[in-house]
């Protein structure tokens, strides 16, 4: 049975891009599929230095949860039209843990303008690990959300079209 992954990138904690990612975990756990939690907020992470950080207790905590994954949703905000330093730095840490991974996003930005964004983490991804890249993802600007959760009917259905495209993906890929 596939395990499933949803990382939760965002350094603040009411973020748009978590409230994403904790409605697409809760339709995983709905679907009675091996899933995780994980927030880097959690992980006390250094930055990656090529040198010293892969050490780093929390380093090394993420580096065994990407590992341990067959599909993982990776959760960011967009700032200045690219995703967020730390999911750019949680691949950094990790590197060879992402190797032949399915991975999609959900991703929260401020305007409609980089919607685009996730395409040069995504090519990276593609590219130096051979992971398959679902190509629905979620992009939501500020309107979808409410101060609890994502309240965007439309947008959720989306999310949950990514989840579900997580769980079809690592089963036909892990055969």
């Amino acid at each position: 049975m596939p395990k499933h992954l949803v990382v939760s990138t965002s350094g603040n904690v009411s973020s748009n891009s978590r409230k994403m990612a904790r409605a697409a975990f809760a339709y995983l756990e709905n679907a009675k599929v091996d899933c995780a939690w994980l927030d880097l907020n959690d992980l006390d992470l250094p930055l990656c230095n090529a040198d010293s950080c892969y050490a780093a207790p929390g380093a090394q905590k993420l580096s065994q949860a990407i590992k341990a994954a067959d599909g993982i949703l990776v959760a960011s905000p967009v700032y200045n039209y690219d995703m967020s330093a730390s999911a750019k730095n949680m691949i950094e840490l990790t590197g060879s843990a992402w190797e032949d991974k399915v991975v999609g996003f959900l991703c929260a930005a401020g305007g409609m303008s980089s919607y685009m964004s996730v395409m040069a983490y995504a090519n990276s991804l593609m590219l130096d690990f051979r992971c398959v890249i679902i190509p629905r993802f979620v992009y939501a600007t500020g309107n979808a959300f409410n101060d609890e959760a994502v309240s965007d009917a439309k947008m959720g259905q989306r999310i949950e079209q990514v989840a579900a495209e997580l769980i079809r993906f690592t089963a036909v890929l892990r055969r």
